[in-house]
């Protein structure tokens, strides 16, 4: 019998602890299809952040290590600089990177730091309680803004890929999802460049995906991916923002 479809093997024999709904069990796997297909394994560093993400390295076959509070891009910087040869991939949710790190993201492409970054937006602090992040809509309900957030109060949501898009350092940066068959498939598309970038020696790729959060957002998980169609991306658009490699 054909084979049509397996566990990568990148990943550990081992159920994932995700809430039910959650996006980042599936941008998990699609980054162990891609080692498993470059055959990426005994080159590639995860580093993970304090958040939903923190249990991961029991997921993945690779090395990994875990950064303090917003601080994996400064960890992953020593990283790649010890071992450029290395693939060095950064995962980082909203509140962890925009809030807690904000600087250490920023300098590391002002530096234009030659490692890959995937930023998973699901517009709250999910680990820790479904928490205001600056990622956050305006009128979200969160469970620090119980009646819903204010630009005027906490400031307007953060586009993080426009951001960094900017940055000389930073030489490919887009915006993708996980609500979707079609957008699934585009964000594995998306993943694997910022990847293959990285390995040919560029500087920053930045990949945005915007994740449902069911238990966070208090939502059926349905109901959590027609959320992100309906609000979130027409705040956060989709699409390519920066590549120096098409626009030279």
């Amino acid at each position: 019998m054909q084979v049509m479809y397996k566990r990568p093997s990148a990943l550990q024999e081992t159920y994932f602890k995700y809430c039910g709904g959650c996006g980042h069990a599936i941008i998990n796997k699609l980054i162990a299809e891609i080692i498993d297909e470059k055959g990426w394994l005994e080159d590639t560093v995860m580093v993970w952040p304090i958040g939903c993400s923190v249990y991961a390295d029991q997921y993945f076959k690779t090395d990994s290590i875990c950064a303090l509070h917003g601080r994996a891009p400064a960890l992953a910087t020593g990283l790649k600089r010890a071992r450029p040869e290395n693939l060095i991939v950064v995962y980082q949710g909203d509140g962890d990177m925009v809030s807690e790190g904000m600087s250490e993201i920023i300098h590391a492409a002002i530096r234009g730091e030659k490692f890959s970054v995937i930023f998973v937006n699901n517009a709250i602090y999910g680990m820790t309680g479904g928490q205001m992040a600056p990622t956050t809509l305006e009128g979200q309900i969160t469970s620090t803004t119980p009646y819903g957030k204010t630009v005027e109060q906490a400031g307007a949501p953060v586009n993080m890929a426009e951001l960094i898009s900017n940055i000389q350092g930073c030489i490919y940066s887009e915006r993708v999802a996980v609500n979707s068959p079609r957008n699934i498939f585009a964000a594995k598309k998306a993943i694997q460049k910022a990847l293959e970038l990285q390995k040919e020696g560029k500087g920053m790729s930045f990949v945005e995906i915007l994740s449902p959060c069911p238990t966070g957002w208090g939502l059926k998980p349905l109901k959590a991916i027609e959320f992100i169609d309906d609000n979130m991306i027409p705040i956060y658009p989709l699409g390519v923002f920066k590549d120096t490699e098409v626009d030279k």
